[in-house]
């Protein structure tokens, strides 16, 4: 399947703007279109390098004016916006709804008012629910069980957009990644925030015991899972993208310190997520079955997101002085 005018949303945020030095890489004869709002966790410093390649529009998913000034004469459409920590679901459940439920039906009118010719939704494998206490791999066909406010605002938008598929015929596909880490990413989730905070020698906060685990992937393997998909992928259907990696909070805050070579005592244990997951696994044979290859074992990518935020501490410290990420920390961490 060829494109020539592709529609990124949420493209200046973490995957979705390592999703862009991807594709004009890969693809350098389409013509790409962000669209972002530019919140807390999207900047335009993400894309620096190679804006003058990019058409950028600054609007909301969630506006029709918007999404139909950026769709006008796509051919297909990503769509990476969304609200995406659940620690901030637990505080302001609403935002998560308006952007990624909202914002999602908005896209997908847009989408086919526009002719698009395929819309990928980007979801998450925390539509699964919690698999603790199995050894089960979430296949596509398992029922969805999200259990916090962001995962379910998740999976009600990829009912959606699978309702979109069916209603109008329109070509739609859903990947559903495992977590994910590299470079660009905003210091709240687990391995951004754990590098930085060892680099300035605070405490890194493990929930409970710190034995929740989670199939991290290295962002370069998410970008090429989705492109896979992308081009691949059968109308109508999901596909699981995971590192085949089973990894605890503890295993990432021991090699995140063993690293930089800083002290375990940095680890700090912390009441429990409300609710809290934990084991997310995925598995991923149907997206390996289009040709999808990863690159990054979880060590080689770790050892490469640390050397990254090493190089580039002016961009995680100007955001960690910022309002939004001081709120969360003061009323989320501090405060437990």
């Amino acid at each position: 399947m060829n494109f020539k005018r592709v529609v990124v949303t949420g493209g200046a945020g973490f995957i979705g703007a390592n999703y862009v030095h991807f594709a004009l890489s890969a693809h350098p004869e389409w013509q790409i279109v962000v669209l972002d709002k530019l919140t807390y966790a999207g900047n335009l410093e993400n894309l620096e390098g190679v804006m003058h390649r990019i058409e950028f529009i600054q609007g909301d998913i969630a506006n029709p004016a918007d999404a139909h000034k950026a769709l006008q004469g796509a051919d297909a459409v990503l769509n990476f916006a969304a609200e995406s920590h659940v620690d901030r679901s637990l505080l302001d459940p609403g935002a998560f709804v308006r952007t990624n439920v909202e914002g999602t039906l908005v896209l997908l009118e847009a989408a086919r008012k526009a002719g698009v010719r395929r819309f990928l939704q980007v979801s998450t494998d925390e539509v699964y629910g919690d698999l603790h206490g199995s050894d089960h791999h979430s296949l596509e066909t398992d029922p969805l069980r999200p259990r916090s406010p962001y995962s379910a605002s998740k999976a009600g938008a990829e009912h959606l957009v699978f309702a979109h598929g069916i209603s109008h015929g329109l070509d739609v596909v859903v990947t559903r990644g495992s977590n994910t880490y590299g470079p660009y990413q905003y210091p709240e989730k687990i391995i951004p925030l754990f590098i930085t905070n060892a680099l300035e020698d605070k405490p890194l906060p493990l929930y409970g015991d710190g034995s929740a685990v989670r199939d991290y992937m290295h962002v370069f393997d998410h970008a090429t899972g989705i492109d896979t998909v992308l081009h691949r992928g059968v109308s109508g259907e999901a596909y699981n993208l995971g590192a085949r990696e089973q990894i605890s909070g503890v295993q990432v805050a021991d090699a995140i310190l063993e690293i930089l070579g800083k002290p375990g005592s940095l680890k700090r244990f912390v009441p429990d997520r409300p609710g809290h997951d934990y084991r997310y696994s995925v598995d991923p044979s149907k997206a390996e079955a289009l040709g999808w290859v990863r690159r990054y074992s979880f060590r080689q990518g770790l050892e490469q997101t640390v050397q990254w935020y090493l190089q580039n501490r002016a961009w995680w410290q100007r955001l960690r002085s910022q309002k939004e990420h001081r709120y969360l920390m003061q009323t989320w961490y501090e405060q437990r």
